[in-house]
């Protein structure tokens, strides 16, 4: 589609509500950055995103498995681990991803496990209420969020406070230190990368900050990777 027509009757003087341009999109058929564009030529501004559930693509799998020495995960706008590989599991155990290590944000507020290791908890716990309140704004009605929002302020006084000052923000890239009881103290960085459709995934991909850090996380790995393809003991 190379342009989008606004309806005879669709003035300056009558600006159409996003409900209706929605409903003619849907009628129009149009695509997801069609809509978009429609919503941008009839109200100058842009529509909120429609979250389609999706699967974890086959070729993202691969790409997670294809960095065998930086640990990476997928994450949806409600922090759910979707998919990680097995460096991600090394740096933050094998239950990593599942269980009630299934969510970052629990992860980071209610697990006093992860707290001890993260060595810039308040910091990164901030930016988790931020993303939190931001990806809260795009998805209103989604009450899989709404619950673990509620679930947090319950579960945390720091959550709690933190939420009320509606700091809103999205962290993309950044430093943290982390503890591991291999590797001891390291730096990583992270940067966070978003699918270009409508699913609302995220890929967090750590890399080592410094030489020391290197050395670090190669120990971590190679040791799980040993754990991994080490012979069960008979009984």
């Amino acid at each position: 589609m190379s342009s989008v027509v606004v309806p005879p009757g669709m003035s300056h003087c009558s600006v159409p509500g996003a409900a209706v341009l929605d409903a003619l999109a849907d009628a129009l058929l149009l695509s997801e950055p069609e809509r978009r564009h429609l919503h941008l030529i009839a109200r100058s501004e842009s529509p909120a995103p429609r979250h389609r559930p999706a699967p974890v693509s086959a070729s993202l799998r691969a790409l997670l498995a294809g960095m065998p020495m930086l640990p990476a995960y997928v994450v949806d706008f409600r922090f759910d681990v979707l998919a990680r590989n097995e460096a991600a599991a090394a740096l933050f155990g094998a239950g990593f991803g599942t269980g009630t290590a299934a969510n970052i944000a629990r992860l980071v507020f209610l697990d006093p496990a992860t707290r001890r290791t993260q060595l810039d908890w308040d910091r990164v716990a901030r930016e988790t209420v931020g993303n939190l309140r931001a990806n809260l704004a795009r998805h209103r009605g989604d009450a899989r969020l709404g619950g673990l929002v509620t679930e947090l302020r319950d579960g945390s006084a720091e959550f709690g406070d933190w939420w009320q000052d509606h700091t809103v923000q999205e962290r993309n890239h950044g430093r943290k230190r982390i503890r591991h009881p291999v590797g001891g103290e390291l730096t990583v960085s992270y940067d966070v990368l978003a699918t270009l459709d409508d699913s609302d995934q995220r890929l967090f991909v750590l890399t080592p900050a410094d030489a020391a850090s290197e050395r670090a996380l190669r120990a971590i790995i190679g040791q799980h990777s040993q754990r991994l393809t080490r012979p069960a003991s008979v009984a």
